[in-house]
């Protein structure tokens, strides 16, 4: 029976080194050989994973800023859907820099990036070059980014989170990405990787209880209670655990998901 595999990439497919070591990438391809299909839903936005994409050769949809982007890369899809947050938000959240102790605040869609100063800028981290264009000014933002992207402390990053729901949570979602950085990603009310994956396993027709999932943070709960069986990675957090009906014996370090995988799915035979 072909199967889905829906793969978050930050603390799951990827290793301490942020990338997909050969082991797991060989894991992902002999399961695509056998039929099945892989497809990355990640936080991330498609600049900073498209690496992972063509790595593993994929050519299915790709879900990215957590289910705001849905699309096909470097196709025309007649379903790609991205959904928008309201430009103004973005202005009134950077009059809070200061008070919401951020290091940096960040607007971005398919395409590119805007940031509001390169103080903090990391050429490595956000996978491109600036140039002043890419200065979050109203010059420069004609339109309303897919998502936003701001960095703080860890010990900030819950307050920021609930200042920022306290404030504008009728209109938005604030989700942390996984792994060591703490971002907080705001997008759209009422977006979630497990909307996305339904998406994509539609285009598919592959049914939900034929869909796996792999997550290891709070962004990943939706999708991993959706899909038909949830995996949680052994560094995921205590709640996804919970919520998954099955957690990998190693960490995403350790090849956690490509072992996981090899034998749910029975690779070696």
């Amino acid at each position: 029976m072909k199967k889905l595999i829906a793969i978050d990439l930050d603390g799951t497919t990827l290793n301490a080194q942020s990338l997909i070591s050969e082991t797991t990438e060989q894991t992902l391809k002999k399961a695509m050989n056998q039929g099945h299909y892989v497809s990355i839903v990640t936080g991330r936005p498609y600049r900073m994973s498209h690496q992972f994409y063509r790595q593993l050769g994929l050519t299915t949809p790709m879900v990215n800023f957590n289910g705001a982007l849905v699309h096909i890369p470097e196709k025309n899809w007649a379903d790609e859907k991205e959904t928008g947050i309201h430009r103004d938000l973005v202005f009134d959240i950077l009059a809070q820099k200061q008070a919401l102790n951020l290091d940096f605040v960040a607007a971005e869609n398919k395409e590119t990036f805007f940031i509001d100063s390169f103080d903090h800028f990391d050429s490595a981290f956000f996978a491109s070059d600036a140039t002043p264009h890419n200065l979050l000014t109203a010059k420069n933002l004609l339109t309303d980014p897919t998502s936003m992207m701001v960095r703080t402390s860890q010990d900030q990053a819950k307050l920021v989170s609930d200042s920022l729901m306290k404030q504008y949570g009728d209109y938005v979602d604030v989700r942390t990405w996984g792994g060591p950085t703490p971002i907080l990603e705001i997008v759209s009310k009422g977006i979630q990787k497990a909307k996305g994956v339904e998406q994509v396993s539609n285009f598919l027709n592959i049914k939900r209880s034929d869909i796996i999932a792999f997550g290891d943070e709070h962004n990943d709960e939706e999708m991993l209670d959706y899909v038909g069986w949830g995996v949680a990675m052994q560094n995921a957090t205590e709640k996804i655990k919970s919520v998954a009906n099955d957690v990998t014996d190693k960490s995403n370090d350790e090849n956690g998901l490509a072992e996981y995988l090899t034998r749910y799915l029975e690779l070696d035979k």
